[in-house]
C-alpha cells in the first residue's frame, strides 16, 4: 500500500531535476529578485509583525544577557510555556505550550526537524545558546507557507537559529572564544571560527565543552516544612558538541550544510523520597546528524526548497544495584537512525496571491538490546498545500495537511494510519498606520504515538489512537512609537486561546501493578490568555533602557473520567498565573541585566488535593557586563548571580533547584 505514495513523494525532486536542467536565468530588468537577504535586528521578545500567528522571539545578543545556561533556560521567558526540571545542570528539560503536551512541540534546528521517535522527546538541556542566533516560539505553526510539510505538523514549534556567518568588505576570518566557570565546579570553554572561503562560500566552525559536579545544598521539604538540609549528588555531567557548517550562496537562493556531534556522560540525581537523597543511575548520549538545505527562485512565480537530513542517536542507560541496593539491575543500549527528505514548491501566480505544495518523507529504525524486543520501523509520508492571501490591510492563509504513517515491527504490520488535518490563519489591521494588528486562527492536529507508546516491552499498545489537538486563538498586538520623549517604543500583545486535547495516551496499571499498559483515555480543555508589554527607553545620550513583562494565566481541565471525583481538576504542573519581567540597562560600555521568573500554585498530580499542592515559586537573576576594545577585537567580562534570593523551590515535585549560585564569562572575539 506504502508504493502507490512513491510516485507522489519523487514527483518535487522530478521538478527540481527538471528546473535545473532548463531553467535560464533571469534577466536583471525583469523584476526584483523574491529572495533578498537582510541582516535581522529583532529586539527581545517583540512580536515580528510580518507574522500573522502568535510568535516570540529572543536574538542572541538578548539571550546572552538572561543568565541561561541552554533553550530550556530561555523558554522560560515566552508567555504560554511550561518547562519541566528534573534538576541541576543534567537533568533532563523539556518543554510544553499552551499545556498541550510536550510530544505536541515540534523543535526545529535550522529550518529541520530534530526527531526522537522512540519517546517524542527533545532533551533542550543539550543544545547551547553559545552558537545560538535566534530561539522562536510559535503557537500553532509558521506563518510563512513556503516551508517544509513538517513545519505544518505540530501545536506548537520551536525554531533554533544558530549563528550564519556575515563579513564587511576586506574581512576574511572571526573567532569568538569564551570560557564560563563558577558554581558547581563549572568550566565550560567554547570556540567559534568562522571563515570565508570565497565571495559565495563560508564555513563555520563550533565547539564546546560542559564540565559540572553538579553538587548544591538543598533544603528538603518535611510534612512541616523545609527543615533538612542536604547535598544534591550524581548530577554531574560532562559534555562535548563539535558542529561544522557550509553556507554558499547562488543565483537567486542559498544552500546550507552542517554536520553535528553530541556526545555526554552525566548521572541521574533522582527524585528525593523517603529521606533518599542521592542515586547512582548513569547515562550517555551520542547525538549524530549530517543536514543540507537548498533554496532557489526559479522564476519569479515559482520557487523550490529541498531538505535533507540523516541522524543517529545512541543512549545508553545503565543502574547497578552494586553501587545502589534500592536499584534493578538495568544495561539497556538504544539505537535510533532517521532519514528525512523533504522538497517545497511555491508559486506566485500574483504578488497577492501565493501558494505552496511540500511533501516529505522520513523513515526511522529503533534497535535495542532488549529481551523480547521487537525493532519497529517506521515510514511517514507527508503532503502540505497552503495558501497566502496578502491584501493591504488584510491577509489569510490555509493549509492542509495529509499524513501517512506506515509501522512494521520483527516481521509483522501494523495498520496503516491516514489523517487530514486543516489549519486556518487570519490577520487584519483595521486601521492603517496605527500600529494595531487582529489576528486569529484554528488548527487541527494530531501526533502519532511514539514507538515506546506501542511496541515498549510488556508496555506498550499497538491499538493505541494518535492523539489530537484543536486550538481557537484570538489576539492584538498595539505598537507606539515615540519622538522627543525618553519612552521610545511601546507595544502590548494579548491573545486568548482554547484548546482540547482528545484521545490522550496515559500509562494504566494491569492486573499485574508491576505492568503497565499505554491506553487513550485522556480528554483535556484548556483556556488561557497571554500578554506581554514590551518598552524602550533613551534616557540620555549614552543610556538605553529596555523592559519587558510577560503574564499568562491558563485553566488546563482533565475531563477524562466522569466518575473520578477530581473530574474538571487542573492537569499536573499547569499553574494557573506565571509570568516574567526583564530589564536590561545599558550605558556606554557597561550593561546591567535583571529577570525574574513566577509560577504560581499547580499539582502535581491530576488529583488536586492538598498532598498533591505545589508551592509558587519565583527567582530573581542578576548580571553585570563589561565591554572593552582591545586589538585586534573586543572583550566582554559578565558576572551572573542566579536565584538572587536563595529561594528554595521545585520545578518538579521531589527534583529540588539549584539555590544562590555564581558564574563568570569572559568572552573575546575579533
Amino acid at each position: 500500500m506504502f508504493d502507490r505514495y512513491h510516485k507522489f513523494l519523487l514527483l518535487p525532486f522530478v521538478l527540481l531535476a527538471v528546473a535545473l536542467c532548463h531553467t535560464a536565468p533571469l534577466s536583471a530588468q525583469s523584476r526584483l529578485d523574491s529572495l533578498q537577504q537582510v541582516e535581522q535586528i529583532v529586539v527581545t521578545g517583540r512580536v515580528v509583525q510580518r507574522e500573522v500567528i502568535p510568535v516570540q522571539e529572543l536574538s542572541g545578543e538578548e539571550l546572552q544577557r538572561l543568565g541561561s545556561h541552554n533553550v530550556a533556560d530561555a523558554l522560560r521567558y515566552f508567555s504560554g510555556v511550561q518547562i519541566k526540571d528534573y534538576g541541576g545542570v543534567g537533568g533532563l528539560k523539556t518543554v510544553n505550550i499552551r499545556s498541550m503536551g510536550t510530544n505536541h512541540v515540534g523543535v526545529f534546528y535550522d529550518g529541520i526537524e530534530l526527531g526522537n521517535a522512540q519517546n517524542g522527546t527533545v532533551d533542550l538541556g543539550r543544545f547551547s545558546l553559545d552558537n545560538m542566533e535566534a530561539v522562536t516560539l510559535y503557537n500553532g505553526q509558521k506563518s510563512a507557507v513556503f516551508q517544509p510539510a513538517k513545519d505544518f505538523g505540530s501545536s506548537g514549534s520551536i525554531y533554533l537559529r544558530t549563528r550564519t556567518p556575515h563579513f564587511d568588505e576586506g574581512e576574511r576570518h572571526h573567532v569568538r572564544a569564551t570560557f564560563k566557570t563558577g558554581s558547581f565546579g563549572l568550566a565550560n570553554p567554547a570556540l567559534l571560527w568562522e571563515h570565508r572561503l570565497s565571495e559565495e562560500v563560508s564555513s563555520s566552525l563550533s565547539a564546546e565543552y560542559l564540565y559540572s559536579s553538579g553538587k548544591y545544598k538543598f533544603t528538603y521539604r518535611m510534612q512541616e516544612g523545609y527543615d533538612t538540609t542536604a547535598v544534591r549528588r550524581n548530577g554531574d555531567v560532562q559534555a562535548l558538541r563539535v558542529e561544522g557548517g557550509l553556507y554558499g550562496r547562488v543565483d537567486r537562493g542559498y544552500w546550507r550544510a552542517k554536520v553535528y556531534a553530541y556526545h555526554s556522560e552525566r548521572g541521574y540525581p533522582g527524585a528525593v523520597v523517603r529521606n533518599k537523597f542521592s542515586h547512582e543511575d548513569r547515562q550517555w548520549d551520542t547525538n549524530l546528524f549530517a543536514q543540507g538545505s537548498f533554496r532557489k527562485d526559479f522564476r519569479p512565480w515559482y520557487s523550490l526548497l529541498v531538505n535533507a537530513k540523516y541522524a543517529y542517536d545512541y543512549l545508553h542507560y545503565l543502574a547497578d544495584p552494586n553501587k545502589d541496593e534500592s536499584m534493578m539491575y538495568t544495561d539497556n543500549h538504544y539505537y535510533q537512525h532517521e532519514l528525512y527528505l523533504s522538497a517545497a514548491q511555491r508559486f506566485t501566480p500574483f504578488p497577492w496571491w501565493e501558494l505552496n505544495l511540500s511533501v516529505d518523507y522520513q523513515l526511522n529504525v529503533l534497535d535495542a538490546n532488549l529481551r523480547d524486543f521487537v525493532y519497529p520501523r517506521r515510514q511517514t509520508l507527508l503532503a502540505a498545500a497552503a495558501t497566502a492571501l496578502r491584501f493591504k490591510r488584510f491577509d489569510l492563509q490555509a493549509s492542509l495537511l495529509q499524513t501517512f504513517v506506515h509501522d512494521r515491527t520483527r516481521g509483522d504490520r501494523m495498520a496503516d494510519k491516514q489523517k487530514l488535518t486543516p489549519a486556518v490563519i487570519a490577520s487584519w489591521r483595521p486601521i492603517e498606520g496605527s500600529g494595531l494588528n487582529l489576528r486569529a486562527f484554528y488548527k487541527r492536529i494530531f501526533r502519532m504515538p511514539t514507538l515506546n507508546d506501542l511496541y515498549y516491552t510488556f508496555v506498550g499498545n499497538v491499538n493505541l489512537d494518535p492523539e489530537f489537538t484543536t486550538q481557537y486563538n484570538l489576539g492584538a498586538t498595539y505598537t507606539w512609537e515615540f519622538r522627543r520623549t525618553w519612552l521610545r517604543t511601546l507595544e502590548v500583545q494579548a491573545d486568548v486561546y482554547y484548546n482540547e486535547v482528545e484521545n490522550k495516551i496515559v500509562a494504566t496499571p494491569t492486573s499485574n501493578f508491576f505492568r503497565w499498559t499505554m491506553v487513550n483515555l485522556g480528554r483535556v480543555e484548556i483556556r488561557g490568555v497571554d500578554a506581554a508589554v514590551q518598552t524602550g527607553w533613551s534616557l540620555g545620550r549614552d543610556f538605553t533602557l529596555v523592559g519587558r513583562v510577560n503574564y499568562t494565566y491558563q485553566r488546563a481541565q482533565d475531563f477524562t473520567d466522569p466518575t473520578s471525583e477530581f473530574y474538571g481538576g487542573q492537569i499536573p504542573y499547569i499553574p494557573w498565573h506565571s509570568g516574567s519581567a526583564v530589564v536590561n540597562a545599558t550605558w556606554r560600555s557597561w550593561e546591567l541585566n535583571y529577570s525574574f521568573i513566577y509560577t504560581g500554585e499547580r499539582y502535581s498530580s491530576q488529583a488536586n488535593i492538598p498532598y498533591n499542592y505545589q508551592q509558587p515559586w519565583y527567582t530573581s537573576d542578576l548580571s553585570l557586563s563589561k565591554s572593552w576594545h582591545l586589538r585586534p577585537g573586543d572583550l566582554k567580562a559578565t558576572l551572573e548571580v542566579n536565584n538572587l534570593l536563595n529561594q528554595q523551590y521545585e520545578v518538579v515535585a521531589c527534583y529540588p533547584m539549584p539555590g544562590t549560585n555564581f558564574k563568570l564569562i569572559v568572552q573575546y572575539s575579533f
